[in-house]
């Protein structure tokens, strides 16, 4: 009857720890009561059964709460609550192709040192070399790079 309450407690113990790092986590009281209850099976393992039983049934419940939570990260509720695509795709693929070195426009928002440029019609994400220009003020393109657009105004 005694190995039936300490494999119990520890079972049940496992089981709430899986719980709280899975279904509940942050709350800490599930946790906290699992590893109560896993603790308590393995001090009943020593009281009852001595020092030699006491150690393997410890190492017994190190192993198979290993074996828990790894089984338990890859099961389905774990996987519903992760990202299981890769984002293969550019910002502003070829949308800066039209737009050249000497382009002029004018500033849609302040530009501290980011903000929107109107050039040649169109919207960019534009920045300045570290100046402030507030929105209205005309602006030349002085560097595109990858997908940076670089300004400066137009005095």
């Amino acid at each position: 009857m005694e190995w039936v309450a300490i494999i119990s407690l520890i079972v049940v113990g496992i089981a709430l720890i899986v719980v709280e790092i899975i279904f509940v986590p942050g709350t800490t009281v599930v946790g906290i009561l699992g590893f109560g209850m896993v603790i308590g099976g393995i001090v009943m393992a020593f009281n009852n059964f001595g020092i030699r039983t006491g150690y393997a049934v410890a190492g017994a419940t190190a192993i198979a709460t290993g074996l828990a939570l790894f089984w338990s990260l890859r099961t389905k509720p774990w996987r519903k609550l992760s990202l299981q695509s890769a984002i293969d795709s550019r910002v502003n693929e070829g949308a800066l192709a039209d737009l050249k070195v000497g382009d002029e426009g004018v500033a849609v928002s302040a530009l501290r040192p980011a903000g929107k440029a109107e050039i040649g019609g169109k919207m960019y994400e534009v920045t300045t070399l570290g100046n402030f220009a507030p929105a209205g003020t005309h602006v030349k393109v002085i560097r595109i790079s990858s997908n940076q657009v670089v300004v400066e105004p137009i005095t």
